[in-house]
């Protein structure tokens, strides 16, 4: 079966890993285009870019590369970034990502949702006047 090729505004995975930084910057959002061009980058992502590279350089061919944990839910998803696993905290655990090359443009922090959501059942004690006489 033939797998549907990737396109991120008009270019190919393959042709993505080769651009810099700059360039990537002028295909994203106009919030992520900000951040990585105007203000740019700061020590702590290029880090996280070095141990994912690190994770997957020391990866056995055909397996996953190691979980990488950070903290930095800000960090916008770029192209090299894909193929690798991180564990992106979301305040109380770190939930293991892995990276798709529909993620490129996200913020690693939209994957790891930081709340547990309501499931709407039956009310506890406390819940209504009614409550009272049980």
């Amino acid at each position: 079966r033939q797998f549907k090729k990737f396109y991120y505004r008009g270019i190919d995975l393959d042709s993505l890993m080769e651009i810099s930084t700059e360039e990537f910057g002028n295909l994203v959002g106009a919030r992520q285009r900000r951040r990585l061009i105007k203000r740019g980058l700061t020590r702590k992502y290029y880090a996280l870019n070095k141990k994912l590279r690190k994770a997957k350089k020391e990866a056995v061919q055909g397996e996953r590369p190691a979980v990488v944990r950070t903290h930095l839910r800000d960090a916008i998803v770029v192209p090299e970034m894909v193929g690798s696993q991180v564990g992106v905290y979301n305040g109380t655990t770190f939930n293991a990502v892995e990276i798709k090359p529909e993620m490129i443009g996200h913020y690693l922090g939209e994957f790891s949702i930081t709340y547990k959501p309501v499931r709407h059942g039956r009310p506890g004690i406390g819940a209504s006047n009614s409550s009272r006489f049980i």
